[in-house]
């Protein structure tokens, strides 16, 4: 969440920021700022007044040491005591009102974002070629259906529709290509792996900023759990409370999971195939670092997971989203978006966002500079390092042929035993 005193000494500075997410922002600024001071105003009323009851209170210890009448004073204490009760009920409804209020603020966006809606979105750069094949390419679900490895009817039938089942050399390329970003994210890049759990609490999700956003999106259990709608939540949360040791930063992890998903207000979009799925694997790339390190370690982490789609020779965009487009908790993010021959269209598999320190005030995850420095928030960053589903789609659209076999990429196949998939079923290689 955003920074209270920040609201309070530059609230228009906070006002201006917000509003190139959205004009009606600037109310929450101007409710944030009442509300504060309704809290600031209560608290020194309160500080005023318990020191007039301590004041009192010597006065009634004074008045029976001598043994005077001192029932006329204790009677204004009582009176006192009871007002100062009312107050800190006050004050206590204020705090969490406040509270509320500026965990459904969204972050203030960085300066360099683009200003306006998706349309905004500037393209930073392209890498590789996007090729012409020489007749109708097909798209993933009829390549899938017809090499025996996706198997959509049977999945809505167990789950319903948008939870897909690989079966075969696509369970084997699931597993291919988690095997192979995991490795080069470990071995190459440096991160320390993760197995988190695939369900959190309403505290962890608060804490990444998914609540109260994105809580109509997510899987709950009926006993207050949510299914994980990406790694970055109970990675992110593995240093909840805790304060980071002088020069234990920058902190770097590495986690694949299955990710959930609702898709609430996607209805009718995407229906076709997996590309837009409530089921789906993901590798997640989560850092936490100093203040003053988060935007190279950002560029960082982009490249971490530009380095995957390169590796499997996946033309792919850089986009930066526009201040209207990013998530809720980011102050800044890139999209990378591959090309699918097939469905032709650009479509993301990885977005890479700095949160500042936001999502830290949530969760309180501090560090300290120095031994002897007060704890300050960190600031926490994410990319996906990519998601299956739609990396899958490009590696089968892209790579087809016409008698409908699909190759593989050469740093894919080590993992996968096979250089290229078959309409048999079988693989080669």
């Amino acid at each position: 969440m955003i920074d209270i005193r920040l609201v309070r000494e530059s609230p228009e500075v906070v006002r201006a920021a917000l509003e190139r997410r959205d004009a009606s922002l600037g109310n929450a600024v101007t409710q944030l700022t009442q509300l504060d001071e309704r809290r600031r105003s209560l608290v020194l009323r309160v500080e005023k007044l318990k020191a007039e009851r301590n004041l009192a209170s010597q006065k009634v210890a004074e008045l029976k040491r001598v043994k005077s009448d001192a029932s006329s004073l204790i009677s204004e204490l009582q009176e006192l005591s009871g007002t100062i009760k009312d107050l800190d009920r006050d004050l206590k409804d204020v705090e969490s009102e406040l509270q509320e209020k500026l965990l459904c603020v969204p972050n203030i966006p960085l300066d360099d974002l683009p200003l306006g809606d998706v349309t905004a979105n500037k393209i930073v750069r392209e890498w590789g070629e996007v090729k012409e094949l020489q007749f109708t390419p097909r798209p993933h679900w009829e390549l899938g259906e017809n090499l025996g490895m996706l198997d959509l009817p049977r999945g809505a039938a167990i789950a319903g529709s948008g939870f897909p089942v690989f079966i075969g050399m696509g369970a084997r390329l699931v597993r291919a290509l988690v095997n192979f970003m995991m490795d080069l994210h470990v071995e190459e890049h440096g991160y320390v792996e993760v197995a988190p759990p695939l369900l959190v609490t309403e505290d962890s999700a608060r804490g990444t900023g998914q609540i109260p956003d994105l809580e109509d999106n997510m899987y709950r259990t009926t006993d207050g759990l949510f299914l994980i709608p990406t790694a970055e939540v109970p990675v992110t949360n593995l240093h909840q409370n805790e304060i980071f040791a002088p020069g234990s930063l920058p902190r770097s992890y590495v986690a694949y999971t299955p990710c959930f998903r609702r898709e609430a207000g996607a209805h009718g979009k995407d229906t076709r195939g997996i590309i837009r799925v409530h089921q789906f694997d993901k590798v997640e790339l989560v850092s936490f670092v100093e203040p003053q390190d988060s935007p190279n370690e950002q560029e960082k982490l982009l490249q971490h997971a530009e380095a995957v789609l390169q590796r499997l020779d996946l033309p792919y965009r850089v986009v930066l989203l526009a201040t209207g487009d990013i998530g809720f908790a980011s102050a800044k993010t890139y999209d990378l978006e591959v090309w699918a021959a097939g469905v032709g269209q650009w479509l993301e598999v990885s977005s890479a966002s700095t949160f500042t320190d936001f999502q830290a005030r949530r969760a309180n995850i501090r560090y300290r500079a120095s031994a002897n420095a007060k704890p300050s928030f960190v600031h926490t960053l994410n990319a996906s390092g990519v998601a299956l589903p739609r990396t899958i789609i490009a590696l089968l659209e892209n790579n087809q042929h016409e008698d409908g076999s699909v190759s593989i990429p050469d740093s894919l196949v080590p993992y996968l035993g096979a250089d290229r998939l078959t309409p048999s079923g079988k693989a080669s290689g």
